[in-house]
């Protein structure tokens, strides 16, 4: 199963949208070191509605956690001023969709270890799309090339 991990991130609307998204196809979604906010925060469940509580959520307490975690598993991650077009890349079944927070991505320490990545392509009058906005593009993309295989009313 696909699975989506946001690194540190920031605005609890956001993650509460997110995982709205991972409900409604079937996804995990993991939280990955410092949060911004908390999870018992009404903005966290407004974004998610009365789905939050279907959200299939793991926290990890930092990067080496996760890493552990997702051992063997392909990771893809996911920036602003990546190398390879999201369309373009190949996502398999088994694959792990990584975000970096709002505000600065990925923390700067592990840039270095994450090598090449993913962008979705915008013109120069923004910085990047809202984080909620580019996991659901990256998500159906990943998973129609799965052929929605698992999603209900594929």
């Amino acid at each position: 199963m696909i699975e989506i991990a946001l690194i540190e991130p920031e605005i609890p609307g956001n993650t509460g949208s997110i995982g709205r998204v991972c409900v409604g196809t079937g996804l995990r979604l993991h939280l990955v070191g410092k949060l911004g906010f908390s999870l018992d925060e009404r903005y966290v469940r407004r974004a998610g509605l009365d789905y939050w509580r279907h959200v299939d959520l793991r926290q990890h307490a930092n990067w080496a956690e996760f890493r552990a975690a997702m051992a063997g598993r392909k990771l893809h991650f996911f920036s602003a001023r990546g190398q390879h077009r999201y369309d373009r890349v190949a996502y398999g079944a088994d694959d792990v969709l990584v975000f970096g927070g709002e505000s600065r991505g990925f923390p700067p320490e592990l840039r270095a270890e994450l090598g090449e990545m993913v962008y979705l392509p915008t013109n120069d009058r923004i910085r990047s799309l809202n984080l909620a906005n580019a996991v659901t593009a990256v998500v159906y993309e990943a998973l129609r090339q799965q052929d929605f295989v698992g999603v209900v009313g594929s």
